[in-house]
């Protein structure tokens, strides 16, 4: 049977370079023996090289005042990631593989001091065959990091985006640039003795009306002693439900009847049912030569037209197992900068959270990473659905995805990895070309302009990829979809706003906010928000509390959330400019009153409306006071509590 070893269980050392002088050390030709600048410390696997620096004290912590700026020196280093494969894994025979699920950003594999691999790009995984390159007994691997793109900040030219690791790293209007580098995910070595299911393709449906349960799958194999290929479902209770054996063939294409299942629902709609399912490569003895285990579930999602919609609008009205359901939830950025040191029980943590809200959606926005793969099984256990973006989004100076040959190719590469990797998931409800792609390529009506179609180059052949690898899944151009970006007021009543973005604020007083609300007659809100500040504890906690006043001018406070700080209105309420906590007590009821107003206008319209997705849901970084519900330290914000309270209320129609 195929051997796998994770290597985040070995020993690792972490040691900083100038620029190209570890080449000199790696090389055992040179008689060399240089010495790294940053002298070798211990280091966790995955991991980023910020955390480990800052584990010994090398760093600051970013998340205080405005230390973040004492960190971007470490952009200007190679690093090099150092451990020994020992000599037990690479004993027997066979095909030995490196995986490697996320490297950030770019460098070289050296195994030995040679150099077997290259790495470019933090969005796809690399496979390194090193079969050839060991040696017998121990072997020392390194994997080099040499360097990161300049910027790719929330302010510049989405068409000329080349580079693809997460933009959000660079500096948004809530986090302030953290260039994370290392290794963000998983790592194994794979042996094998050219028995092995290379890939597993598999799509599951519902009957609502028969109870009735469907399985597609597609199975890709290299073999030479199995014989067939064995595929069996269990039920939670560890009951097999079937048991299916075919012969095998380099590719097999299967479809089986599950018999009466009980479906997987959403969050609030009822249970979530999930299966154990294995695909495994058998000899004529038996033996298992490979295997391949998902964790799936059964669901029927059917899209409608929202009641009174515009004849030429999308279906918003999403019915899922014979229940058309309201969609509520929140926009997902990334939990930290340095995501690669994000664990399970930290996604637990924060998606109970938003189950315990009422959440049912939660959107995976195109400025951050595809997700690990600990968040979409919790999401798969907790009834949450996913709408996931492709790495695109909008940049303010135009935000109108790239049109070359080149740019697309890779995107290509990028979204089946995705697809790939993460189709198999319930939770996972439909695929999107982006964030807020609009205007043109020459920046025009940025902001006001219709949103980017299939006409475009690159969302025509993601559309094309969606309904070839993913064809059971809905895909959208772009969120928002149009026609127009966002809601006009003066528009209202014209059929004008499909799925839309929009409004984050409001100057003056709640009643004009009320009103736009009161009038709204659009078909979905996959972005809306409102600033409120985060407590006056986290605030000083941090250290934001210096130079109070919080005005505009305030450093500390233009660090990361100069859009939001609300002063003016503050002070026009009557706010007493000198205190901290008066002001954290007004923008909090501010926010809670308005995104009140905005989720009860738009559920109270269900189903003329399909649903709102507030942004954001959590902070990536302590601002504060930003857009988000949740603070950094995972605390409520009074806004969720409101929310909690109209999203646990069931919808009436």
């Amino acid at each position: 049977m195929k051997t796998i070893y994770d290597l985040a269980t070995l020993p690792w050392q972490l040691s900083g370079w100038r620029p190209e002088h570890w080449r000199l050390a790696a090389s055992m030709e040179t008689g060399w023996s240089l010495e790294p600048e940053i002298k070798p410390m211990a280091a966790t696997v995955p991991g980023s090289v910020q955390h480990t620096l800052r584990h010994a004290g090398l760093l600051p912590d970013w998340n205080i005042g405005l230390q973040s700026r004492e960190c971007e020196w470490v952009e200007n280093r190679h690093w090099v990631f150092q451990t020994i494969v020992p000599a037990t894994w690479t004993a027997e025979g066979g095909r030995k593989l490196l995986r490697c699920d996320g490297l950030d950003y770019r460098g070289v594999l050296l195994l030995n001091g040679r150099e077997v691999g290259r790495f470019c790009g933090s969005l796809v995984p690399y496979v390194f065959d090193l079969t050839g390159h060991l040696k017998a007994g121990e072997n020392k691997l390194m994997i080099v990091f040499t360097g990161v793109p300049d910027y790719l900040g929330q302010i510049c030219w989405t068409s000329r985006i080349r580079d693809w690791k997460p933009r959000f790293n660079y500096c948004w209007d809530w986090t302030p640039r953290i260039v994370q580098i290392g290794i963000w995910d998983s790592i194994r070595l794979e042996v094998d003795h050219g028995q092995s299911i290379e890939s597993l393709t598999l799509f599951t449906d519902y009957d609502s009306a028969t109870r009735a349960g469907d399985l597609r799958l597609d199975v890709r194999a290299t073999w030479t002693t199995a014989t067939h290929c064995e595929i069996g479902l269990k039920a939670k209770t560890g009951a097999t439900m079937l048991r299916h054996l075919i012969p095998v063939k380099n590719q097999m294409e299967v479809r089986l009847a599950a018999g009466p299942v009980e479906p997987w629902n959403p969050n609030g709609n009822g249970p979530r049912t999930l299966y154990d399912l294995e695909v495994n490569l058998l000899d004529a003895d038996g033996t298992i030569l490979d295997r391949h285990a998902r964790r799936i579930g059964f669901r029927q999602i059917v899209w409608k037209p929202c009641a009174q919609a515009p004849a030429d609008a999308l279906p918003w009205r999403c019915c899922i197992n014979g229940v058309d359901t309201f969609l509520q939830g929140f926009n997902w950025v990334p939990l930290r900068p340095n995501f690669a040191d994000v664990g399970e029980a930290d996604y637990r943590r924060w998606l109970e959270t938003y189950r315990d809200m009422g959440t049912n959606i939660l959107r995976v926005w195109g400025g951050g990473f595809l997700e690990k793969q600990c968040f979409y099984d919790i999401c798969d256990e907790l009834g949450i659905l996913v709408w996931q973006e492709f790495p695109l989004s909008s940049s303010g100076i135009d935000n109108w995805p790239p049109e070359d040959t080149a740019a697309i190719d890779e995107m290509r590469t990028i979204a089946e990895g995705y697809i790939r990797r993460r189709q198999h998931h319930p939770s996972l409800l439909l695929w999107c070309g982006g964030n807020e792609l609009q205007g043109g390529l020459d920046g025009s009506k940025t902001g006001t302009g219709k949103p980017v179609d299939l006409d475009h180059p690159m969302m025509r052949m993601l559309g094309d990829l969606v309904r070839r690898a993913d064809p059971t899944r809905r895909f959208l151009p772009s969120s928002s979809s149009g026609p127009r970006f966002m809601a006009a007021q003066e528009d209202f009543g014209k059929g004008l706003h499909h799925d839309v973005h929009g409004p984050w604020n409001h100057r003056g007083n709640l009643s004009g906010w009320s009103d736009y609300w009161g009038n709204d007659d659009a078909l979905f809100r996959s972005e809306t928000g409102m600033p409120g500040a985060c407590s006056a504890e986290l605030i000083r906690t941090v250290g934001l509390d210096q130079q109070w006043p919080g005005s505009s001018a305030n450093p500390y406070w233009l660090h990361t959330c100069a859009w939001w700080i609300q002063w003016d209105d503050y002070i026009a309420a009557g706010g007493n400019a000198e205190s901290l906590d008066s002001y954290v007590a007004w923008s909090q009821q501010r926010q809670a009153e308005a995104l009140s107003i905005a989720a009860r206008a738009c559920k109270s319209r269900f189903p003329r409306c399909g649903g709102i997705i507030i942004w954001m849901g959590h902070d990536t970084f302590p601002c504060p006071v930003n857009t988000s519900v949740i603070d950094f330290y995972g605390a409520r914000k009074p806004a969720a509590d409101a929310l909690a309270a109209i999203f646990r209320t069931p919808t009436t129609v």
